[in-house]
């Protein structure tokens, strides 16, 4: 049997939000199996729990946010693609404010924060969302087009394509595919940061949004460099932070997926989008487990090497 995973024991982060600036304390924990990713807003008088799902998210404004009546829980992304590429099933996430910290700007310190909890194998079948036939979403046409799509794949892959008028973006890789049964999430996709523009700084802030975010957290570029001393981590991490997002958002549909994902200039609403659109086929896909490991794709099998 391909079993459920989740944490050995808990681990604790403090930092800031990206967007809200807000100081947070974060606690993961161990959660029984089929409980899913459950993120509870400890801080109110009563606390919420708030378990992930394609359906619970309610903004896709730069970032994924989550919701259960009147609780939220944004910028969910960076830790929903750590517990994606470490495969994790089962946690509970419980947060004193409404944003998840931002940490070092990538899945980095999430990953390791999970590893070093370490990995539990549960006693129940790990259960898989297996597209059977191409969804796709589209929106805009010429300059203004973006699409994203899930195809048929026994296993799990990922490409993206950014198209940035810029000069600091067009020197770098602006296409990546990730692929689970051959690559190391750890080592190629988690310590690609979220960027951005000083150009878009007082828009964002005039909107409630960046107040947290920093040359520590983020690579930052003007008109023609990027101002980070220290540089990029890759040389296409621009787009590999886009995979790494992506990755975040589709876990937000409850189950890992088997299928191939292609996208050009996605993002949050999208990438949601194509889940809604997913789910709503009910002859899109089916839930399977794997009883004998030999018969699962590669690389859903091995606990995620470490760097």
């Amino acid at each position: 049997m391909l079993p459920q995973r989740t944490l050995k024991s808990l681990t604790r982060a403090v930092g800031v939000g990206l967007h809200s600036g807000q100081r947070v304390e974060l606690t993961l924990r161990p959660a029984p199996p089929d409980t899913g990713i459950v993120f509870r807003r400890v801080d109110l008088a009563q606390p919420v729990d708030i378990p992930v799902s394609a359906l619970a998210v309610t903004d896709t404004r730069m970032a994924s946010t989550i919701s259960s009546g009147g609780a939220k829980v944004h910028t969910v992304e960076h830790l929903m693609s750590a517990c994606a590429g470490l495969g994790l099933d089962n946690l509970y996430v419980d947060i004193t404010a409404e944003e998840v910290p931002i940490l070092d700007g990538s899945s980095s310190s999430f990953v390791f924060l999970l590893q070093s909890a370490g990995i539990e194998l549960q006693k129940a079948p790990r259960r898989f969302i297996r597209v059977l036939k191409p969804v796709q979403v589209r929106e805009g046409e010429g300059d203004n087009l973006k699409w994203a799509r899930l195809s048929p794949f026994h296993g799990y892959k990922l490409r993206f394509e950014i198209d940035f008028a810029h000069r600091v973006v067009d020197s770098t890789g602006q296409s990546y595919e990730f692929d689970l049964s051959r690559d190391s999430y750890s080592r190629d996709i988690a310590r690609a940061r979220t960027f951005g523009f000083t150009k878009d700084v007082e828009m964002l802030r005039a909107n409630g949004l960046g107040l947290g975010a920093g040359m520590d957290n983020a690579v930052v570029m003007d008109d023609y460099r990027v101002l980070n001393s220290d540089g990029l981590r890759y040389d296409d991490e621009l787009v590999k932070h886009k995979i790494l997002d992506a990755m975040g958002d589709l876990y937000l549909v409850g189950r890992p997926l088997l299928a191939a994902y292609e996208a050009f200039r996605s993002g949050h609403a999208m990438n949601n989008k194509l889940l809604r659109e997913l789910l709503s086929q009910p002859d899109a896909y089916e839930i399977v487990s794997f009883d004998d490991e030999k018969h699962a794709p590669a690389g859903f099998a091995q606990v995620a090497r470490a760097w």
